[in-house]
């Protein structure tokens, strides 16, 4: 073994006695090179910063472009690079194998034709490390598309949420690169970096970002519960007849931030709404049902947010809207509205409503008439009825049947809720002074 290859070694000891990892890039490479050349360079990778490798070696200074530092030390020239620790890298990544000096050289020596080396090269990293400049106009992988995922398939679901946020088309060899790789991005990518990329995601372009997920068939492997809805179909409205649920669902996200924008977890809420349907539905006379959907959907949304690694509060807070979020589709009493306004996040059960609706381009009625309830739901309970009813009115003031009795029964509830009357005894009172004063 040459000396400078033994010295390398050495180096790369020292460096894993104190808890980083190091090792000489293609020693094999290295020594044939070292064998005819008169330059005495070796190369090595780690994950030790500049300042780590200063207090090991004294004498490195810092290096130029993707060299990280070098060092001079019997004679040969040490060259330092930065090791690949991204988890989601393929595994045949995380091995540099050739560095551009080693091209350099390699071009330089007809001994060694480049076919020699793997094609991967260290380098430093950054969020936007492997794509070409958004300024483009598209999402673009450098290079050759396959190749650049290959060294993280992260990328994948980075270059997703670059399309959703900043309203850019995936470039097409990019976007079919991530087809082909959906299967090794699950494999490889753990499920807290795919989380960490979609927290990123704004709420107003959650929707685009679950969308592009489906169409990559990421979606299929990394929630096929979600993905099945494609192929369950419901009513839309009865002008336009069917759509799947699939298609329901990213409509209620498309809509729900027009009312609470920058609400991450009530879009992400609206993402998981419908997902009970996949178990609740049947056919009855050529029509589906979904009865109870939205309590069997928030224990399928706990399961998967859980496999999900939300934490704890987040998971509670979601599945809490989905097993709400049919409260208020329906013509809600005086009692009924009490029960919804007293539901912790009622507002947002509210909005998710809204966003059905206007989803399906369907009937305000309904929500309208239970809007206007909201407000009767801050008066106490006894001031929703008057004190008399309509014989009892009719008796007192010694008239028949007819508006006037609604009238005065109207105007004695106001009374009651101004505080006016208090008492049975005030509301006959009430009721004379009414009847004199409209000379009814």
């Amino acid at each position: 073994m040459p000396q400078p290859i033994k010295d390398a070694v050495s180096i790369c000891k020292t460096i894993m006695r104190n808890g980083y990892d190091a090792y000489v890039i293609n020693a094999a490479l290295q020594r044939k090179v070292l064998a005819h050349s008169k330059e005495a360079e070796v190369e090595i990778c780690t994950d030790i910063d500049l300042s780590g490798l200063k207090n090991l070696f004294p004498e490195v200074r810092a290096g130029q472009g993707d060299i990280i530092a070098q060092m001079e030390h019997n004679d040969s020239t040490f060259l330092f690079y930065a090791a690949d620790v991204t988890d989601a890298s393929h595994p045949e990544a995380c091995v540099a194998q050739v560095t551009p000096n080693m091209l350099r050289k390699l071009e330089q020596d007809e001994h060694f034709p480049l076919y020699v080396a793997c094609p991967y090269i260290p380098r430093s990293r950054d969020v936007y490390d492997g794509f070409e400049n958004i300024a483009g106009g598209q999402i673009k992988f450098v290079g050759i598309a396959d190749e650049t995922l290959k060294h993280d398939y992260l990328r994948a679901i980075r270059a997703l949420r670059f399309s959703a946020n900043y309203h850019l088309p995936i470039e097409e060899n990019s976007w079919i690169s991530i087809i082909r790789a959906s299967r090794r991005v699950l494999d490889y990518v753990s499920v807290t970096d795919i989380m960490d990329e979609w927290r990123k995601v704004e709420a107003e372009n959650m929707w685009r970002f679950v969308e592009l997920l489906f169409d990559s068939m990421i979606l299929h492997g990394l929630l096929p519960e979600l993905a099945a809805l494609s192929r369950i179909f419901q009513v839309k409205n009865d002008e336009e007849g069917l759509e799947s649920v699939w298609q329901h669902t990213i409509g209620v996200m498309h809509k729900y931030p027009e009312e609470l924008p920058y609400d991450w977890y009530g879009t992400l809420a609206c993402f998981f709404h419908d997902c009970g349907k996949l178990y609740a539905g049947e056919y009855y006379n050529g029509r589906a049902t979904f009865y109870q959907h939205h309590r069997i959907g928030a224990k399928i949304t706990r399961k998967i947010l859980k496999r999900l690694r939300l934490n704890t509060e987040e998971v509670d807070l979601v599945c809490h809207l989905v097993r709400n979020h049919m409260r208020f589709h329906f013509m809600l009493t005086d009692k009924g509205i009490r029960r919804f306004k007293a539901l912790d996040e009622y507002p947002r059960l509210i909005e998710m409503t809204r966003a059905d609706i206007k989803a399906r381009k369907g009937n305000y009625a309904e929500f309208n008439h239970n809007m206007k309830m909201l407000e009767r739901a801050d008066i106490r309970e006894e001031l929703l009825e008057p004190l008399l009813n309509g014989k009892q009115i009719m008796d007192i003031a010694a008239i028949k049947p007819g508006p006037a009795v609604g009238l005065i029964r109207d105007n004695l509830l106001q009374a009651q809720i101004s505080g006016d009357v208090n008492t049975p005894e005030d509301a006959v009172r009430f009721v004379i002074a009414y009847k004199e004063k409209e000379q009814l």
